[in-house]
C-alpha cells in the first residue's frame, strides 16, 4: 500500500462533510485507522442497513443447523400471523426472496409496516399486497429482512443479537454490540444493529477470509460464497455501484466488490482480488460520490508487491489521521445580545415542530436551554469550548449519548449543534436576534426526508432580573 495513496483518500473522505471513521485492511492488517473526534474508537455507531449483512449470517447459521433452507416457504414458519386467505404469491414467497429482496411487492413495504403503528410487524408485513411473483422483482425491502430475524427467533428462541453471540460476535471478539427491536421485541434485523467501527472491519475480514477465523471455520464457506455473489439482477438505477447484482443481504459492486451498506456512509467493502477491507463510518447523504472517492484514491495505491520505504509519506498519512475532527462552530461564548436574552422567554408562534417556549440562560462553562415541547419541558446543558455530553431519546425510544455546544457566530447569531455521537446525524439550530423577534432555522446534515424544518418564528416576552451563571 502506498501510504500517501491513503493520506489522499482520507483527504478526500474527510473533505467529503461527516466522515466518522475510516480503516483499510490489507493482507489481514490494518495500513490506515482514524476517527474524527469527537468519535472514537470504543463508541458504538448505528450501522443501519449494514445491519442487514449480519442478517443474512444469522440465517446462514440457521440453515447449516438444519433448522430451516433457502427454499422453505415463508408462511411455513409464520403462517399462524397470515391474512385467513393469503394470495397466491404470498404463498408462494420463499426464505430466498427475502434474502434477496425479491418478495414481489411493487414499492418497498417498510414505512407501511414500521410506522403504522402496529405492535405486531410480522403480521403487518404479511398484509402488504404482494403483486409481483416472488423472486422475479427486485425491491429493497428493509421490511423484508425484519421478516428473516423474525424466522431466526421462532426457530431458535433467541433474538437475532444473541443467537450470532456464540456463533460469530464472541469468536470475532465483538462485545458490546446492540440492536433495536420490533414492538413485539424481535431484533429489527434490516437496520438498528450499533457496533464499533473494527467490529464491523472484522466482520468484513471474515467473509475476505472464507469464513475462517483465527484458523476456524467460524461461518460455513458455502453460505459466504453464496451470499456474496449476485443472485439476482438489480439494474436500473442511476448509481454503478448499485446496479452490480444483489446477493443475500450484500450488494455486488464494481471491481469485483461486494459490500455490506447502510445509510450515510455505513460501508464494509470487500475486494477479494486486492485482498482489501475498507470500513466507514459517515453521516452523508452522496453515498455514490463517497465510494467514487474509495476507488479513486485507493486502488491506484495497491501494489502486487512490496513499494521502496516512505517514511514521509507514512508520517503524513499518520498526521492525517490524528487530525480527523469534526468541530462545533467558532465564535464567541458570549455577546451583548446573549446578556440582554439571557433568562428570557422566547415564545414561538404555532410550528410543526410543536414548540412552544424557550428560554436560553447563559452562563462562564456552559449555557442552559429549556424548551416547552408539547406536553414536556426538556432541559439541555450546552457547552461552549467542551461540548456538553447527554442523553436524549429525542431521535428513537432507547437513549443514545448526544454532545450540545453554543456559540455566538455573530453579534446577533447564537448556533447550537447537537451531535448524535452513535449515529450518522448532526443537528444545527441557528438563532437570529433582531430586537425582541427571534428566528430559528435548522438543518440536520443527512436525513430519510427533508433536511431542514421551517423556521421557528417567536418574539421575546419576558424580562429577568438576573442571569443564571453556570
Amino acid at each position: 500500500m502506498d501510504p500517501r495513496a491513503l493520506a489522499r483518500l482520507v483527504d478526500a473522505l474527510a473533505g467529503w462533510p461527516e466522515l466518522h471513521s475510516l480503516m483499510v485492511l490489507r493482507h489481514g492488517s490494518v495500513v490506515a485507522e482514524g476517527w474524527a473526534a469527537p468519535y472514537a474508537s470504543d463508541r458504538l455507531h448505528e450501522l443501519y442497513s449494514l445491519s442487514k449483512s449480519f442478517t443474512s449470517t444469522a440465517v446462514g447459521f440457521a440453515v447449516a443447523e438444519g433448522l430451516l433452507t433457502v427454499d422453505d416457504l415463508v408462511l411455513d414458519h409464520v403462517g399462524d400471523k397470515a391474512p385467513a386467505a393469503p394470495d397466491a404469491n404470498l404463498q408462494r414467497m420463499r426464505v430466498r426472496d427475502l434474502l434477496t429482496m425479491t418478495t414481489g411487492h411493487v414499492e418497498d413495504p417498510t414505512g407501511a409496516v414500521f410506522d403504522s403503528g402496529a405492535q405486531d410487524w410480522v403480521a403487518a408485513f404479511l398484509e402488504r399486497p404482494v403483486e409481483h411473483e416472488p423472486g422475479t422483482h427486485f425491491v429493497y425491502n428493509t421490511a423484508g429482512t425484519f421478516m428473516l430475524s423474525a424466522i431466526v427467533q421462532r426457530l431458535t428462541g433467541q433474538r437475532l443479537l444473541d443467537y450470532l453471540r456464540p456463533r460469530l460476535l464472541e469468536p470475532l471478539g465483538i462485545e458490546g454490540a446492540i440492536w433495536q427491536q420490533s414492538p413485539e421485541g424481535i431484533d429489527v434485523g434490516g437496520s438498528g444493529l450499533s457496533a464499533t467501527t473494527e467490529d464491523v472491519a472484522v466482520f468484513g475480514q471474515l467473509y475476505l477470509q472464507g469464513g475462517v477465523w483465527q484458523g476456524n471455520q467460524v461461518v460455513p464457506a458455502d453460505w459466504v460464497a453464496e451470499a456474496t455473489r449476485a443472485q439476482v439482477p438489480n439494474d436500473g438505477g442511476p448509481d454503478p455501484d448499485w446496479t452490480q447484482g444483489y446477493g443475500y443481504q450484500f450488494w455486488r459492486g464494481r471491481h469485483d466488490s461486494y459490500r455490506g451498506d447502510g445509510a450515510f456512509g455505513q460501508f464494509c467493502v470487500v475486494l477479494p482480488e486486492q485482498d482489501v477491507v475498507v470500513v466507514t463510518t459517515s453521516g452523508v447523504a452522496d453515498m455514490h460520490h463517497q465510494l467514487e472517492l474509495v476507488w479513486e484514491h485507493l486502488l491506484p495505491g495497491l501494489s502486487d508487491g512490496p513499494l521502496p520505504a516512505d517514511d514521509d509519506g507514512r508520517a503524513q498519512l499518520a498526521d492525517r489521521l490524528a487530525g480527523l475532527r469534526l468541530d462545533p462552530p467558532a465564535g464567541s461564548p458570549t455577546s451583548r445580545t446573549a446578556e440582554r436574552l439571557s433568562g428570557r422567554t422566547i415564545t414561538f408562534e404555532p410550528n410543526t415542530l410543536g414548540i412552544r417556549n424557550a428560554v436560553l440562560e447563559v452562563g462562564v462553562e456552559h449555557d442552559r436551554l429549556t424548551v416547552d415541547h408539547g406536553e414536556e419541558t426538556v432541559i439541555v446543558t450546552v457547552g461552549h469550548a467542551q461540548p456538553a455530553p447527554t442523553r436524549t431519546t429525542l431521535r428513537r425510544r432507547d437513549p443514545e449519548d448526544v454532545l450540545v455546544s453554543g456559540t455566538w457566530t455573530s453579534g446577533d447569531t447564537y448556533v447550537v449543534t447537537v451531535r448524535f455521537v452513535e449515529a450518522p446525524f448532526v443537528a444545527t439550530a441557528t438563532v437570529t436576534v433582531t430586537g425582541d423577534d427571534v428566528v430559528v432555522e435548522s438543518r440536520m446534515n443527512a436525513s430519510f426526508g427533508p433536511t431542514t424544518a421551517p423556521p421557528l418564528v417567536g418574539s421575546l416576552v419576558q424580562a429577568v432580573d438576573e442571569v443564571w451563571v453556570g
